[in-house]
């Protein structure tokens, strides 16, 4: 038995112990941070306004999500907060709309259900969880009070952009996601669809999201009420992706018939 599965066992049967006699639930709280790639048409190329574009964007992405869990479920969303004025001198204002999705874990029974709008239109993807190869690493850090240990796993994404010349292109990128998490909560789950490993994950990060714990409630006085969402067209998962597809290409066709408006200043976000 190697040194770090000996520590895992051993945080594990502890924490265990601590557990058994209570009904385990707590709520954990995420930050996110993520990179961004923008490119200006050239006649709009100015330094100036790259500024004001690259501040608005990183205020934009940045959230807050919270993470209600018990030993067997969890749910995760967004916290809702109110927009406020954004004066720009150069006449434009950035809005990134990340939508309003919950996501309700059953880990029991291996399944999720993400409640999810898109152009208006309430869905409910409803589908079996999907299993990560995580790679165990042996290495360790703190994150706030907690010992994490890291876990990796690759995989392969495909996303489409716009070409120089309008078009739309699918480009297929090879991934890494990079986890932090502490057996001294045994819960098998995390933000997002992240789940799989011997203890919540504290942090996550793909190169380019990055959401990290900035607190944990645990047992907190007024019990949770974990509850599964259920308003919404009922879809698998490969339906919406299908579906999402088809508006997308949708919109990119609609904005390449506006491109050469002379007035239309246009800015790509992710390549």
């Amino acid at each position: 038995m190697t040194t770090l599965t000996k520590l895992l066992t051993a945080i594990a049967i502890t924490m265990a112990t601590c557990i058994i006699a209570q009904d385990f639930q707590g709520v954990a709280t995420y930050k996110s941070h993520r990179k961004f790639d923008f490119k200006l048409d050239e006649k709009n190329e100015n330094s100036e306004m790259k500024k004001q574009i690259q501040a608005q964007l990183k205020k934009q992405f940045q959230s807050e999500y919270t993470l209600e869990f018990n030993k067997n479920e969890t749910v995760y969303e967004k916290v809702e907060q109110l927009d406020k004025p954004q004066p720009s001198s150069s006449g434009f204002v950035i809005k990134v709309s990340e939508g309003s999705d919950i996501m309700y874990k059953n880990l029991k029974e291996n399944r999720y259900v993400n409640k999810t709008e898109m152009m208006g239109k309430l869905f409910l993807i409803k589908d079996s969880l999907q299993s990560r190869k995580w790679e165990l690493v042996n290495e360790t850090k703190s994150i706030g009070q907690y010992t994490c240990f890291k876990a990796v796993v690759r995989d392969s994404i495909t996303t489409q952009t716009i070409t120089d010349e309008g078009g739309m292109e699918k480009v297929k990128k090879e991934r890494v996601t990079t986890a932090w998490y502490t057996p001294q909560i045994p819960v098998n789950s995390g933000p997002q669809d992240f789940h799989g490993l011997p203890g919540l994950i504290l942090e996550i990060n793909d190169g380019k999201l990055t959401l990290v714990c900035s607190k944990i409630v645990l047992n907190p006085k007024e019990s949770l009420k974990i509850e599964e969402p259920t308003k919404g067209k009922i879809v698998t998962q490969a339906k919406y992706d299908e579906i999402m597809e088809k508006k997308n290409k949708e919109m990119m066709e609609r904005f390449q018939s506006r491109r050469g408006d002379g007035e239309t200043r246009v800015i790509r976000i992710g390549g």
